[in-house]
């Protein structure tokens, strides 16, 4: 079943978008490094979030089926641009995931992180360098 998202043009190089299914919404800015304000997510942010948010969100997915405490699991991720084309050239994303997890369960919950839709939909020309970080 498609999803539809709604965007609109604000002006000053930002767009609000609507969410259809549930009407929230997100507004994206220009970077200042690309004529914006950078006061807001700018496009290539939200998809470096989106493959954050994706990767937890599965790996979630898995914890709750197979009863492993994942509360408290957050990540950090930092976008890298490349020039001429300008484009996303590098993700970096450290998750930080419970630190009582068995082997097993660590295999389990990173397999399915790099299964998850917007892992599987970057282009493979953008770098990724995720670390899975046992601490909390």
């Amino acid at each position: 079943m498609p999803v539809e998202i709604k965007g609109k043009y604000e002006g000053e190089l930002r767009v609000k978008l609507t969410h259809g299914p549930s009407g929230s919404l997100v507004e994206t800015d220009a970077p200042a490094d690309n004529q914006g304000k950078g006061e807001r997510f700018s496009p290539t942010d939200l998809v470096v979030a989106a493959l954050g948010s994706c990767m937890m969100t599965i790996m979630g997915i898995v914890a709750k089926r197979d009863g492993i405490k994942f509360e408290g699991t957050n990540f950090c991720a930092q976008k890298h641009m490349a020039e001429n084309p300008r484009r996303i050239g590098k993700i970096v994303l450290e998750v930080y995931m419970p630190s009582d997890l068995t082997d097993e369960q660590k295999k389990k919950l990173e397999r399915a992180a790099h299964t998850c839709p917007v892992h599987q939909s970057l282009h493979p020309d953008i770098e990724q360098d995720i670390k899975f970080i046992y601490k909390i």
